[in-house]
């Protein structure tokens, strides 16, 4: 669209000479980022997880419900990225919020450490979960600290991805989201293999008696004691040397190369006028038109079915098949490197080929049957079936996230990058709190119906498959062109309104 018509009269910024292109060092460079979010997911999401359910007796509703907390802070993410549009820290529109948010959510994860310790020692005092003071107020308290690591994961993930679309062109765009999102798995990776060595035997005789006893009678015994006392230290020492390893690589990653590269000031949509797009407008760009609500619902069902087991696949491994921590916590190596496969190979093989919208159905499909291979290794017992059927998820998770992002990048507003990338952000998140939150709920429930474990892992499975086959329903009547029409000619009204 013709820009110039809406914006106050200023020299053009195309007279200045251009930055230069981003090259694949700097490319590996900016995914370091990426890799740091992965190794920071691994910490909270798989070794928290599992210690919270399997090892001191938290329902996984209230562990996966105050993990969600962390999610359901999501709408702050258009805010963020419309303060990185309009409101530069420490001199710069990204990298600032990115280092911020990034220290934030470092020191919030070893805080939230320390709650779990308390939360499980009261516990252990109480003989079993109960709805005593204590408990009450270290499990609120634990929430709290996951709704600041939100807060500050929103402050640094969403200015930095708005960064990308800031450094890059249209010609080599998708080649800077496949390398950063491969390194985001590549952190997931290396996570799962450090996790798996440095706590490996940790837990396993506590595991094995957690298969065959109820969690009440566990946490009055004394192996739950002992248990405990040794899963301190060496938590405690991943919980402070990973955040500040993620620390450097954020600022390894961002450190100049926002001035160098970035194109901001040349977009010059806002840069004159850095009021005109408000939170209020940037919502009413998103809701123009009808195509907004069916590719929102999409992604909601989609992300909501694909994340539903994020929460229960470690217990998985624990309740069903006896694993240790180190175990369970090193499938998500397996799922990640199915996933940077997948990532990596269908950019280049398939899309091509099938375009972005079949892409994404056949990933939603192949998902689908990989959950029921899930099940499948569950009744069989047979953990290589299992870690291969992880494997198989992360490829198809892998193909089925690449298509979509292309989609979402389709339907990206370059000139308000922040605020529109913040928008996408906050249907996802909010999608992924919902089922972090939902996979323990119906696991909780799960386990009430049925008296054997596997039968309520598998209603959280089987629930995605259908999930996911509702998400290929929903994406059969997304038209891609006039989404994105409408959505120009919002953010012209948008503006022109400000100029009457």
């Amino acid at each position: 669209m013709e820009t110039s018509d809406l914006s106050n009269p200023q020299p053009s910024p195309s007279t200045t000479e251009m930055p230069p292109k981003v090259k694949l060092p700097t490319m590996l460079r900016l995914g370091l980022f990426q890799m740091g979010l992965g190794l920071m997911s691994v910490l909270t999401l798989a070794i928290l997880n599992r210690v919270m359910i399997s090892e001191l007796g938290i329902p996984a509703t209230i562990a996966t419900g105050a993990l969600a907390m962390h999610q359901l802070v999501a709408p702050v993410r258009v805010w963020f990225g419309h303060l990185s549009d309009t409101k530069p820290l420490l001199g710069h529109h990204r990298s600032g919020y990115v280092w911020l948010g990034t220290a934030g959510f470092a020191v919030a994860a070893f805080v939230a450490v320390q709650v779990m310790w308390q939360l499980g020692a009261a516990i252990r005092v109480a003989g079993g979960w109960t709805l005593n003071t204590p408990i009450l107020g270290w499990t609120a308290l634990l929430a709290l600290v996951f709704t600041f690591y939100g807060l500050a994961l929103s402050c640094s993930s969403t200015p930095f991805t708005a960064l990308l679309v800031d450094v890059s062109d249209e010609d080599n765009r998708s080649q800077l989201v496949a390398t950063t999102w491969s390194l985001l798995m590549v952190g997931i990776v290396i996570g799962g293999v450090t996790g798996g060595i440095l706590l490996k035997d940790i837990g396993k005789t506590e595991t094995a008696l957690v298969a065959n006893s109820s969690t009440t009678l566990l946490l009055g015994a004394e192996p739950f004691s002992t248990s405990l006392e040794q899963l301190q230290a060496p938590i405690n020492t991943i919980f402070i040397v990973v955040p500040l390893v993620v620390c450097g690589l954020a600022l390894l990653s961002t450190l100049g190369l926002e001035k160098k590269y970035s194109r901001y000031a040349s977009r010059s949509t806002v840069i004159n006028q850095e009021e005109n797009i408000t939170l209020g407008k940037a919502l009413k760009v998103l809701t123009a038109s009808p195509q907004t609500a069916i590719f929102f619902t999409f992604l909601a069902v989609m992300t909501l079915s694909l994340f539903m087991q994020e929460g229960v696949l470690e217990p998985y491994g624990a309740e069903v098949f006896g694993m240790s921590i180190g175990e369970t916590t090193k499938l998500n190596s397996f799922w990640g490197i199915g996933t940077l496969l997948g990532l990596s190979t269908t950019g280049f093989l398939v899309v091509p080929r099938l375009g972005k919208k079949k892409t994404t159905k056949l990933g939603c499909l192949s998902v689908a049957v990989c959950f029921c291979l899930i099940i499948l290794s569950g009744f069989s017992q047979e953990p290589n079936l299992l870690r291969l059927a992880v494997l198989m998820f992360g490829l198809t998770l892998g193909m089925t996230t690449n298509a979509a992002l292309s989609l979402m990048l389709d339907l990206t507003a370059a000139e308000t990058a922040g605020t529109f990338i913040g928008a996408w952000g906050l249907s996802q998140a909010m999608s992924r709190a919902v089922a972090t939150a939902a996979g323990g709920v119906v696991l909780d429930i799960g386990k009430a119906l049925f008296t054997t474990p596997l039968l309520a892992y598998s209603l959280v499975f089987g629930l995605q498959a259908v999930g996911m086959v509702i998400a290929i329903w929903f994406l059969g009547r997304v038209n891609v062109q006039e989404f994105r029409n409408n959505t120009q000619q919002a953010i012209i009204a948008a503006m022109e309104s400000d100029l009457d």
